[in-house]
């Protein structure tokens, strides 16, 4: 392992070991981040010719250092989520939604406490008052809601399959795949995926803020657009004290010389409260606290 590598690697070791009404993100006015505390050299090698080790083997170490740090300690969490996504060529508006959410545990080779999640729409106007529920292995494997704003006066709560077309309109990803936990799940199989391939860069910068939380953030750029590569630019604001990613942004390639990268998802998790105690009520259709 190279010099520059090996302090990299050492100090977001350390990080672990240690491991949105208006967000801050520890930026310059003109967007850009300060001078990063750490760059690892990138890998412009082709597929097959790559150097040894790749840009991305600190960043896979975090990242499966922060999944191990999540499955032994945390087993459930509140949070204010915000969430905003391009589909197709259209950008939404941010979403933002109360969720809870109770990791799956696994135990002696089966399920013994099921994903659990949660959501309470809060804004914009056309989805406030919306609210899903999705238990694994529960509920014949449906999600149930109903709708919020003009819609939720009239339409019943609904059972719906969490990859159906009513339940994905306007997402990116079903509720299946929702949580802190899955996401390092999906961003390490990112990672090994396009450790395959040449073309990245990596740097860690330290003081980035998300509101009041202090984060470490961690951007992977791909500069050429390949069809192998899922974004341009992707950052990771890793909570400093939690010890866990509280916000995920990646931007697609500009569309023309001399353009600005083009946002093509953002997850952002406010008001973080871990292990707080979510029991079966918390995921009930029946609690009295919720509207179905």
């Amino acid at each position: 392992m190279r010099q520059a590598d090996r302090r990299s690697f050492l100090t977001f070791s350390a990080l672990l070991g240690g491991a949105i009404a208006t967000p801050v993100f520890g930026q310059q006015p003109d967007g850009k981040f300060v001078e990063p505390v750490s760059r690892i050299a990138k890998n412009d090698s082709v597929a097959g010719v790559q150097a040894t080790p790749h840009a991305l083997d600190p960043a896979l170490e975090l990242a499966r250092n922060t999944l191990t740090h999540i499955r032994n300690t945390i087993t459930d969490y509140t949070a204010i989520m915000v969430k905003r996504e391009r589909i197709g060529n259209t950008l939404g508006e941010s979403e933002y939604m109360g969720v809870k959410i109770r990791n799956r545990k696994v135990r002696n080779g089966a399920i013994a406490t099921p994903l659990s999640v949660y959501m309470a729409f809060l804004k914009p106007a056309a989805v406030k008052g919306r609210e899903v529920i999705y238990v694994e292995n529960q509920n014949a494997g449906q999600i149930i809601a109903h709708e919020g704003g003009m819609r939720g006066k009239f339409l019943p709560t609904m059972h719906l399959d969490p990859n159906g077309m009513l339940a994905m309109q306007g997402q990116r990803y079903p509720i299946t795949e929702c949580g802190i936990e899955n996401l390092v799940v999906k961003l390490i199989e990112k990672g090994e995926r396009d450790r395959q391939h040449g073309e990245c860069n990596v740097e860690f910068f330290q003081g980035a803020k998300i509101g009041d939380r202090q984060c470490t953030v961690l951007s992977v750029t791909h500069p050429h657009h390949r069809t192998h590569f899922d974004f341009h630019v992707a950052q990771v604001f890793i909570d400093d004290e939690m010890k866990i990613p509280i916000r995920y942004c990646a931007y697609t390639w500009p569309t023309s010389a001399g353009a600005d990268k083009e946002l093509l998802e953002e997850y952002t998790y406010l008001n973080v409260k871990l292990n707080v105690g979510l029991n079966d009520q918390d995921f009930s259709e029946k609690n009295p606290a919720y509207n179905f």
